[in-house]
């Protein structure tokens, strides 16, 4: 969907421990976490004003910057900073709870390649691994991408213009809300294994909220997102989720299962998505004899209130 540019970078009430959680991992996990080439300084310059000057207009009360001096006052953390001494990436990472990843097109491949970024919410690929590499390579091993995708996003991101950002969201379910694990991490290997005692009140829908834009002056198209997390207990009381994510589900192929890996929490996922679909059609929410579809208020329900 098109961004609504005032809604490009959104604030929570887990800003402050988000923030510390970042600075953490980065301290543990260094260019895993975030990494730029040469060549990329102007993007990730850029980026960062473009950050700063969304963030003070955006949150007058919270943020400000003053140009001449290149002070920067973070309210939230108590924090005054001088933008002309600190690298861009650090700077995004020490104010912001969300991913950036610049990707600029190569005059020798003709291809788009990840040049810079910082990511401390992904799960399974890491930044040193993927820096350089071309989108069809970044994406592995995303299923369908290279029959699908490869050629078609290259060219889309020939034509994504400064003016029309856009954004989607990439979902999955998790056991706890895990933000960022390796593959050499203890609990990776746990995270994916099948447990009889899970708790479905410790099932979480996982949505990775991106957006896509390009930045005037460097060219560069920068991608970010941020991981939310939702109790999947709160689907009870949404009107027509539960019968949705359920035929979601049990229809989606076997490629795509194994790369999101949520088979390991159907055990417990789908017997309580059929109870709450069976509640809504017994309360009369969702008539009988419903097909599932893409709902009209998508990606909303029926029902939903923005101000609750």
């Amino acid at each position: 969907m098109r961004l609504e540019s005032d809604w490009w970078i959104e604030l929570e009430s887990t800003y402050i421990q988000r923030v510390a959680q970042r600075k953490e991992l980065h301290s543990k996990y260094g260019h895993t976490i975030l990494n730029y080439l040469p060549g990329s300084e102007l993007a990730c310059r850029e980026l960062m004003f473009t950050v700063i000057d969304f963030l003070q207009k955006r949150y007058p009360f919270q943020f400000s910057f003053q140009p001449r001096s290149g002070l920067f006052e973070n309210k939230i953390l108590g924090i005054i900073e001088d933008v002309n001494n600190v690298e861009p990436l650090f700077f995004l990472l020490n104010h912001v709870p969300e991913d950036f990843m610049i990707v600029q097109k190569d005059s020798s491949t003709n291809k788009y390649h990840l040049r810079a970024g910082v990511s401390c919410s992904a799960i399974g690929w890491n930044m040193k691994d993927k820096m350089g590499k071309p989108l069809h390579e970044v994406h592995q091993p995303v299923p369908l991408y290279e029959q699908s995708l490869r050629h078609s996003m290259d060219r889309y991101f020939d034509k994504l213009s400064c003016d029309k950002p856009i954004q989607r969201g990439s979902w999955t379910f998790e056991a706890g809300q895990p933000l960022f694990l390796q593959v050499e991490d203890p609990g990776y290997a746990a995270h994916k294994q099948y447990n009889p005692e899970l708790r479905i009140e410790d099932v979480h829908l996982r949505v990775d909220w991106q957006t896509l834009r390009r930045l005037p002056e460097s060219g560069a198209i920068v991608f970010n997102f941020k991981a939310l997390f939702t109790p999947v207990t709160e689907f009870r009381k949404e009107p027509y989720i539960p019968q949705l994510v359920a035929r979601v589900l049990r229809d989606s192929q076997t490629s795509i299962k194994d790369y999101k890996s949520w088979q390991h929490l159907e055990h417990k996922l789908l017997p309580a998505l059929d109870q709450w679909a069976q509640e809504q059609r017994d309360l009369g929410v969702v008539p009988p004899g419903w097909e599932e579809r893409t709902l009209d208020e998508h990606p909303f329900y029926p029902g939903w209130d923005y101000s609750l």
